[in-house]
């Protein structure tokens, strides 16, 4: 196969119960309810709907003990109605509750940044080399037992390592890292390879996409490095909802999908649960389809890295390329655009593009005149191989034009579109091949493809146009309506472009997760709100009922 064709990394296979992951099983799609584990009727019928959705496994939180043995009565009325789809139960900084779950169902989530360790809270800590080892020895005292009770049950685990609880044994060699994250995974894992337990499954989630796709790349090549092959877990934590939460997800899911990593994925949404489903049952079956698509012959460009690509150097034509920012393109300027988000160059008033297909050859390439912006499409059904295939090799023959990206759609609703385009065109720019995106599509305007355009990028971390929402898509350990206050945050702050606002549900990712925002909205306790500043908590313990105003009024004030 060459560079630019698809095709799977190859992975172990890992049972969790009748379910399959990895080695040469289908992507698998899971979701997560947001009801209370306690609430047995309330969580059969979401797991039901879940299943009925189209997903592959369901996971439920288990904060302790009796919601560990609860998800096994809830197992029991599932398989007592027929359905008998896997059940994880997710465990956040309570062994006790991960060694019951063990008993209970088939597969168990654990952090390694909580697992053993008290969880992150921004201390420094220095460690001596004979300190840090007693901390990993302590790590395979604690860990040796969880696994062997796992192997005696049949029970699958998750390692689950997240940005946003990175333990301070971490913090304090690595930082707040993609190598700090890798690390935190690695540990884990070495455990489990000395205690010959393989029925793992690894993720490794970060809610910032750059960060999440680096850090799995990263993951990769050390698990290659030491002859590890655990299949691969997806998802961009915290990714929001509506078109926002799915651009988010399908640039940084599809980025890595369009690589061959990923053996299940989760599209993480602040919506109901079984809305997830439908957009992974996309996105896998778009980017599986290229296995069967016409070769795509060419290498990576010299220098290129493919685990942290650095943006291609390129001459600037205007305010296209070189050191400006990636532009967004739309048909024509007649239209009602956002002002905040108008595009910067109309293809009905700009001449200073050639337009090529990804099939040129390289006479035509090194032809091109180096007063002008090379816009690049493609028929090929693996769009974003063929583009970036000619982006390299336009790089391999000194050509140095800036290139932006132009995808065409004809036939295709909007929705569709939406999550294509995000794949077709937010690899190339995750990968720095592109200077600009240029969507056309019959069932949008002109101002909705640019906005897409404007929303990849900002998927990216490459270009701000609008206030950002760090919002995780709830579960059993929310004790508020975390989708009617998402939508009241989002109604009072939607103006206040550049600004990145995080609505949390509970502590366990909260501070860590939203580290990078500018506020945040989370969950303290049944009823209670906690409001941020970064990582500083400012109120704690607010009315719920008084939250969302709070939260505004200090961010009025403070932006006096």
């Amino acid at each position: 196969m060459g560079a630019f064709d698809y095709s799977r990394r190859h992975s172990s296979e890992v049972k969790v119960g009748s379910t399959a992951i990895g080695g040469a099983n289908p992507i698998r799609l899971q979701s997560m309810t947001n009801t209370s584990t306690m609430d047995t009727p309330g969580s059969v019928a979401q797991c039901m709907r879940i299943a009925a959705a189209g997903a592959d496994i369901v996971r439920l939180t288990a904060q302790g003990v009796r919601e560990a043995v609860n998800i096994g009565c809830i197992r029991g009325e599932l398989r007592a109605k027929g359905v008998d789809v896997p059940l994880v139960a997710d465990i956040h900084f309570n062994p006790k509750a991960a060694f019951e779950a063990a008993r209970q169902v088939e597969k168990v989530r654990i952090n390694p940044g909580n697992f053993v360790d008290p969880g992150r809270t921004f201390r420094k800590i220095s460690y001596t080399d004979s300190e840090y080892a007693a901390e990993l020895a302590r790590i395979d005292e604690a860990l040796t037992p969880f696994l062997e009770l796992c192997r005696q049950n049949g029970t699958a685990i998750r390692i689950g390592v997240n940005h946003g609880s990175l333990s301070d044994r971490i913090m304090s060699r690595f930082g707040d890292t993609p190598a700090g994250m890798v690390e935190s995974a690695m540990e884990f894992l070495r455990v489990c390879v000395r205690r010959n337990f393989t029925d793992v499954v690894i993720s490794i989630k970060a809610s910032n996409v750059r960060i999440m796709v680096e850090t799995v790349r990263r993951l990769v090549s050390a698990m290659d490095a030491e002859d590890m092959h655990f299949p691969l877990h997806l998802g961009v934590t915290e990714a929001g909802d509506g078109e926002d939460g799915r651009v988010k997800s399908a640039v940084g899911i599809g980025t890595l999908l369009a690589q061959g990593i990923g053996d299940t994925i989760r599209v993480s949404l602040s919506e109901d649960p079984e809305n997830e489903v439908p957009v992974a049952r996309y996105l896998v079956d778009y980017i599986s389809s290229w296995a069967d698509a016409p070769a795509i012959p060419g290498d990576f460009a010299p220098g290129y890295d493919p685990v942290a690509p650095q943006r291609r150097p390129t001459a600037a034509v205007g305010s296209v390329g070189g050191e400006n920012t990636p532009v967004v393109v739309a048909a024509r300027s007649v239209e009602d655009y956002d002002v905040d988000s108008a595009p910067d160059l109309f293809a009905d008033t700009w001449s200073g593009y050639v337009e090529i297909a990804s099939d040129a050859d390289d006479k035509t390439l090194t032809a091109l005149p180096a007063d002008k912006v090379v816009v690049v499409t493609s028929t090929h059904p693996d769009f974003q191989g063929a583009v970036s295939a000619l982006v390299h090799r336009m790089q391999s023959l000194g050509v140095a034009n800036p290139v932006i990206v132009k995808a065409v759609y004809s036939g295709l609703p909007a929705d569709e579109v939406m999550l294509r385009a995000s794949v077709d065109l937010g690899v190339p720019v995750m990968n720095g091949l592109a200077d600009g995106l240029w969507i056309e599509a019959d069932s949008m305007t002109p101002a909705a493809a640019a906005r897409l355009a404007f929303g990849i990028l900002q998927s990216a971390r490459l270009r701000i146009t609008r206030t950002e929402y760090i919002a995780c898509p709830g579960c059993g350990r929310t004790l508020f309506d975390l989708q009617t206050t998402l939508r009241r945050v989002k109604e009072a702050t939607a103006s206040l472009k550049g600004l990145k606002i995080g609505v949390m549900g509970c502590i366990v990712n909260g501070p860590g997760e939203m580290a990078d925002a500018d506020y945040g909205y989370v969950g303290a306790g049944a009823g209670k709100v906690s409001l941020y500043k970064g990582k500083e908590c400012i109120e704690k313990n607010i009315p719920e009922a008084e939250a969302v105003s709070r939260l505004i009024e200090f961010i009025n004030n403070d932006r006096r």
